[in-house]
């Protein structure tokens, strides 16, 4: 304890927490998906604090943009072009190694998502997209284990904690959803804002963790920073027809995702079919940023991307992602730029 002490002393000092809580931290195992901006912050955190096991997954790698908020890397790691959970997995174990840390680079999916969940006490939401979440809420409810869900961007955020048998879930809230084109690609995002929100799921984290759960309001927590506006709203009543925390049928977990993305053989192109439609004009005018080439006809939009990739998306919410038959990479560009 002398060691843990010196460590820990002025966590342990806040009454609430104490050594009991400190004991109950160091054997925890927290599940991080996603490794970006909220993900950071959130790992940095609980390492510093003394989770016993954190364990985290990120399909992407470091780019010269994240350095901005995601303040586990660096420009090394952008020059080595290393996947963010190696990365970060290196940066943190630097901070603890009296902690278990593993990072996995990996698509968090419908096949996978239940095979990180072993002996895990809380999942937290590092995402920045709802397919994603969608995901996390089923299986966290599937697995009575509490679901914490933030997002970010621009300098607007949102959080929220979802207990199995305690509250409603995700989809309660948030039945549907979809992509606007609003993502930190396409309208930016603060780096105080995404602090913020990691902050408080952290935050939260700890509560659950400590035997402090009572002290976390059933609420939906919203707030803008720039405009200096905060509302906190209840959480709903459970909608008897939520097919996760009602009927526990937990699509999200079986075929949900089946049929919306597929690889046109001899095309070089991968469809991706998410949402019921598009607005090609708002698209126009929001993606034109990212774009070396634009065009907008009657029945489709043509975005030739950056990245050397071009989408075709059409008013049915079809999008082709064409220039790739890897669908994994389709599906982080649609992620990036139309938000999933």
């Amino acid at each position: 304890m002398s060691e843990n002490w010196a460590r820990y002393s002025r966590q342990m000092l806040f009454s609430p927490i104490g050594q009991t809580g400190q004991k109950k931290l160091s054997n925890s195992k927290v599940l991080i998906i996603g490794m970006g901006a909220l993900g950071t912050v959130i790992a940095n955190h609980l390492t510093r604090a003394g989770v016993g096991h954190l364990v985290f997954c990120d399909r992407d790698y470091v780019e010269l943009s994240n350095l901005q908020r995601q303040l586990l890397f660096d420009e090394e790691d952008v020059k080595q072009s290393l996947p963010k959970a190696v990365a970060a997995e290196k940066k943190l174990k630097r901070m603890n190694s009296d902690i278990k840390i593993e990072g996995y680079v990996t698509d968090i999916s419908s096949t996978n998502m239940e095979d990180y969940l072993s002996e895990v006490d809380v999942v937290i939401d590092g995402t920045d997209n709802f397919y994603t979440r969608y995901l996390m809420n089923d299986a966290a409810f599937k697995h009575t284990i509490p679901y914490i869900y933030g997002g970010a961007v621009s300098s607007r955020g949102m959080g929220a904690v979802f207990i199995p048998g305690k509250t409603v879930c995700l989809r309660c809230i948030f039945p549907t959803f979809d992509g606007n084109g609003q993502t930190c690609d396409t309208i930016g995002v603060l780096s105080p804002t995404v602090d913020m929100v990691a902050s408080l799921q952290t935050l939260n984290c700890l509560k659950l963790l400590t035997g402090n759960a009572h002290t976390i309001p059933e609420k939906l927590v919203t707030f803008d920073l720039w405009k200096n506006e905060q509302i906190s709203m209840g959480m709903p009543k459970p909608n008897p027809t939520c097919p996760t925390c009602q009927l526990k049928e937990y699509p999200a977990l079986g075929n949900e995702d089946q049929g919306h993305m597929t690889t046109l053989c001899g095309r070089d192109t991968v469809q991706i079919h998410y949402t019921s439609s598009h607005d090609l004009t708002y698209l126009e005018k929001n993606l034109s940023g990212i774009s070396t080439a634009i065009k907008k006809t009657p029945f489709l939009l043509k975005v030739d991307l950056h990245e050397g990739e071009r989408f075709v998306l059409f008013p049915d919410g079809r999008t082709l992602v064409q220039g790739t038959e890897d669908i994994g990479r389709a599906k982080a560009l649609y992620t990036k730029y139309l938000g999933l």
